[in-house]
């Protein structure tokens, strides 16, 4: 039997089985139950029969705004009802004052992957406003983290498209620099044009062969026609399975019964849904959107940032807010939880060979709880995080100097 990089023994899979996890070359190269015959092993580990998951999949974050590592910013709340226009206001605001975009996407980044996300969608402001400055500073983390984490980024118009001339222009460049996803936001409501904003979305995303990523904030029926609209220009350019909608809060305003019929038309254009599970804003239910068949998952978004206080970077307790804002109890449901932050994350993000299984890239996180839906409800601390079958973090730290030669 020939040698592997990495031997993990007394391995607790999710489904209760304890398995040696054999790597080579990033990948699980073998899954060996109890009784098995060992391979040999340039590194040997005992996890101890504690819970084996895969990485955590960040399906939603801004690396670029965060002051998380940086001095505290009060929140300052609307004037009036919450409102994306003002809140980008105060947004501007506070990064005229904040530590440089760098230096705040590493500690944020950090703080992230020593909680167990081994992949990320980030989206990176790109307007006329600060051009593609942000861009150039998260690329050069993504850069220096490229062994401990995978990220894609979202070429993200904070002040709309057709709102800011150059807007358009901006994406595009970002696009050729390096970003994975076209952004958008709220088509109606921040721009005025839902034809004119999604027609520069979609035909910039088969320019570059990219996915979408479009923020919805607008509610009741004119974010549910804004999803329609979404939905049908998927179908056409025949992208199903590649937009993704973020937020989606009028989901959450309607009863379940008009839910449902929308929920049915994402189904069948294959657009996928992120949400963050926002304390005092209702969001889309997930039982409806699930049991329709689409792919709903999971993000942190925004962390401590002029949005919002709030976040720790830890995807395992959003998965425990989402359940709890939900009214999950039952095992099946916290495990649809987990299942947000994981499998379905990656499936929206386009990640192959993902997960516990030969071949897939060996992106695990150890923990100490019997099962997944101990760990959704107990949310434990202490961790091991893996990428690729390095050890990468423990113990709320990341050892971003061992990897990034």
């Amino acid at each position: 039997m020939a040698v592997v990089d990495y031997l993990f023994t007394n391995a607790r899979l999710p489904d209760g089985k304890v398995v040696s996890l054999a790597v080579s070359d990033g990948r699980f190269s073998n899954l060996i139950e109890s009784g098995g015959e060992l391979p040999g092993a340039l590194h040997k580990t005992d996890l101890g029969c504690r819970l084996v998951v895969p990485g955590f999949v960040e399906g939603h974050i801004h690396l670029d705004t965060s002051f998380y590592g940086d001095t505290w910013r009060p929140h300052k709340p609307c004037t009036g009802e919450f409102d994306v226009r003002e809140r980008a206001a105060f947004q501007a605001e506070n990064l005229a004052l904040a530590a440089p975009v760098e230096e705040r996407a590493r500690s944020q980044l950090e703080l992230c992957l020593a909680r167990g996300t081994t992949s990320m969608r980030s989206h990176v402001m790109v307007d006329d406003s600060v051009g593609v400055e942000h861009l150039e500073a998260v690329l050069a983390v993504r850069e220096s983290y490229r062994k401990q984490i995978d990220i894609q980024l979202v070429a993200f118009p904070q002040h709309g498209i057709l709102q800011s001339p150059c807007t358009a222009d901006y994406m595009n460049q970002a696009m050729s620099m390096g970003c994975d996803v076209v952004g958008g936001l709220d088509p109606a409501g921040f721009d005025g044009n839902i034809a004119g904003h999604l027609k520069v979305v979609f035909d910039m995303a088969e320019r570059h062969d990219a996915r979408i990523d479009i923020h919805l904030h607008d509610p009741g029926t004119l974010g549910v026609f804004e999803i329609k609209c979404v939905a049908d220009h998927t179908r056409a350019m025949g992208m199903e399975g590649r937009v993704t909608i973020s937020h989606a809060y009028c989901l959450g305003d309607l009863p379940l019964d008009q839910v449902r019929r929308v929920a049915d038309t994402l189904a069948r254009s294959g657009v996928a849904v992120v949400t963050n599970a926002p304390g005092a804003r209702a969001f889309p239910p997930v039982h409806v959107l699930r049991d329709a068949g689409v792919n709903y998952f999971a993000g942190n978004d925004n962390i401590r940032d002029s949005w919002w206080p709030w976040g720790d970077g830890d995807l395992l307790r959003r998965a425990n807010l989402i359940g709890y804002c939900s009214g999950f109890n039952e095992d099946r449901e916290l495990e649809v939880a987990f299942d947000m932050v994981t499998l379905a994350g990656a499936k929206a993000l386009g990640l192959g060979n993902y997960g516990l299984a030969v071949g897939a890239v060996a992106d695990f996180v150890v923990l100490d709880a019997e099962h997944i839906p101990e760990a959704v409800v107990a949310v434990p601390t202490a961790r091991d995080v893996y990428k690729g079958g390095r050890l990468v973090a423990s113990g709320g730290k990341c050892f971003a100097s061992q990897v990034t030669t």
